[in-house]
């Protein structure tokens, strides 16, 4: 199977089978303004896809946007009436200059003007209302206009997109063995793209012609081939496998016209921008688009400048802060201590968990490496403790059997690396311990947003040593924003966390230096301008500088 190669590193007039070492090649930065390759996009049409005997395939139907209106009550509101429901749903939206305002939020689904087969399926799960970003981006979504929405854990962005997606889909003229799909999902990881496909067949259970598939890797292609070929309204993808099978023909673009991007900011960490790039510069001329970000770095405003029109921006709440819901512990210990430290608390919590004739509590354990990872669940099993590991390294049938017995209770701790710390939502999650710290706030507050979701309580508890007293610090002072009810910011993306782990380093050189002049009893010290603010109160109180924000 070739891989994938972006259209800027294949040779226009090739037609070689494309390179197969290339997944382990650095990708160079996808260029802003690329023309679609000829041979490639080819490849992408309906024509390449079926197999009509030698025929010319029939032309794709038209496309529908149907005239969304929500109900009466909802469309008499006026200007003043709409900005309190948001203040109330703590929802703050921005449109372009030039553009209609924003459909009201609906607190409710009855007010949305919903396929009966969806709101037949909402009563069966029962849902009482939207949550805040449901309430505003799906009005938005189902009017037809492109979303870029922001949102923090937990807050029910899933079924923001995928109730508009299904009423969508049921809008277009029925689809023919060999169509490509009506619309499209694409997810940083397999766990999340199972978890929305999931979320996917829950509102559209009622309606049974109605078929998704999910295109992961990790999993057998030739199953997804058949399922593609049949003939389904949705797909719910990674973008390097769903890119295989463009490649392969076993599908195609030229039907979609309702994409979207979650986890979009994962994605571009993930190295998937020319994946993305491939499949939004392909699409239809006539397609809606979302983009949901937890975070929002110029990497992503530069995504959605180049494939959203004219969006809807929703951000709702502090998007990716650490939420007062979670109860944050940190604890300085030394690397060796780590391990029975860990199994100590765990210990205890099982004992009192037993006393008090309760189970314990859903735990999850961040560790920094795959091997890691397997040496703390061997040592939880041999302290009598039932635990899992999820990490890169286990086969896709291994990772889903762990999350399955994380989440039905069978195994109450789960030993992950970064692979869980986003998408993965696990109902009734109390605990998040950090055995080792991760090395930017981002992935701290992704880390802890497992536990707290939906307005329960949770507990984090971070084992920390001298080389994590950078975000240490940080995390201290979002603590306290917190607790005093202040914004808390930071800086997020790729040159975001550089920066960060550039002033990681020039924090150890300083206190490196500290050390070996306090060794050598040197009378005075000179301390550098950049480095004073990165400086011990001890360290600063030797220099006769008053006291700083840090406390170690």
């Amino acid at each position: 199977m070739a891989s994938y190669v972006p259209p800027h590193l294949r040779r226009e007039s090739s037609t070689q089978a494309l390179p197969n070492n290339y997944r382990n090649a650095t990708p160079k930065p996808y260029p802003e303004t690329l023309d679609r390759d000829d041979s490639l996009s080819s490849s992408f049409s309906s024509a390449a896809f079926r197999r009509s005997g030698g025929l010319a395939p029939p032309p794709d139907p038209e496309v529908v946007f149907e005239q969304w209106k929500p109900s009466d009550r909802v469309s008499r509101l006026k200007p003043e009436q709409i900005e309190q429901v948001r203040l109330r749903l703590n929802v703050d939206v921005t449109v372009a200059f030039d553009s209609p305002p924003a459909p009201a939020p609906i607190e409710s689904f009855s007010d949305m003007g919903l396929h009966v087969s969806i709101m037949k399926d909402i009563a069966f799960h029962e849902y009482t209302r939207p949550t805040s970003i449901q309430a505003q981006a799906m009005p938005v979504a189902l009017s037809g206009r492109d979303l870029l929405g922001c949102a923090e854990t937990g807050s029910g962005k899933t079924a923001a997109f995928a109730i508009p997606m299904i009423q969508h889909c049921l809008a277009q003229p029925p689809i023919r063995r060999g169509d490509g799909p009506l619309a499209l999902v694409l997810a940083p990881t397999r766990e999340l793209a199972q978890q929305i496909e999931k979320e996917v067949k829950s509102f559209s259970r009622s309606l049974e012609s109605f078929k998704t598939a999910i295109v992961v890797g990790g999993t057998n292609i030739s199953e997804q081939r058949c399922e593609l070929r049949a003939g389904v309204h949705i797909v719910v993808a990674t973008p390097g496998r769903f890119i295989d099978h463009l490649q392969q023909g076993n599908t195609s673009l030229s039907r979609i016209s309702f994409a979207v991007l979650d986890e979009a900011d994962r994605m571009l960490d993930m190295g998937f921008e020319p994946q993305i790039s491939e499949v939004m510069k392909n699409l239809p001329k006539e397609h809606q688009t979302l983009m949901f970000s937890a975070t929002m770095p110029v990497e992503i405003e530069a995504l959605a400048q180049a494939y959203l029109s004219k969006p809807v921006q929703i951000k709702v709440g502090k998007v990716s802060h650490p939420t007062a819901n979670v109860s944050q512990m940190l604890e300085k210990v030394s690397e060796n201590e780590k391990m029975d430290r860990l199994l100590s608390l765990l210990v205890d919590e099982a004992s009192q968990a037993e006393q008090s004739g309760h189970a314990l509590p859903l735990t999850i354990v961040f560790v920094e490496r795959k091997t890691r990872c397997d040496d703390v669940v061997e040592a939880l099993v041999a302290q009598g403790l039932n635990a899992v590991a999820l990490h890169g390294g286990r086969s896709q049938l291994e990772r889903e059997a762990a999350l399955h017995e994380f989440r039905s209770g069978s195994t109450h701790i789960l030993v992950a690396t970064d692979v869980a710390s986003r998408g993965l939502d696990v109902t009734g999650v109390s605990h998040v311990i950090n055995l080792d710290l991760p090395k930017t706030m981002e992935d701290y507050v992704h880390r802890i947003g497992r536990t707290g979701r939906a307005g329960s309580s949770g507990q984090a508890t971070s084992f920390y040593t001298d080389r994590d007293m950078f975000l240490v610090a940080h995390i201290k002072k979002a603590i306290s924003d917190v607790e005093s009810g202040n914004t808390v910011s930071y800086a997020t993306g790729k040159v975001a966390r550089r920066m960060e782990r550039e002033s990681a380093a020039a924090q150890k050189e300083a206190r490196l230096v500290m050390s070996k002049l306090s060794v050598t009893g040197a009378a005075s010290i000179n301390i550098e301008d950049k480095y004073r603010y990165m400086l011990t109160p001890t360290s600063i109180k030797k220099e006769g500088v008053a006291d700083g924000a840090w406390d170690d």
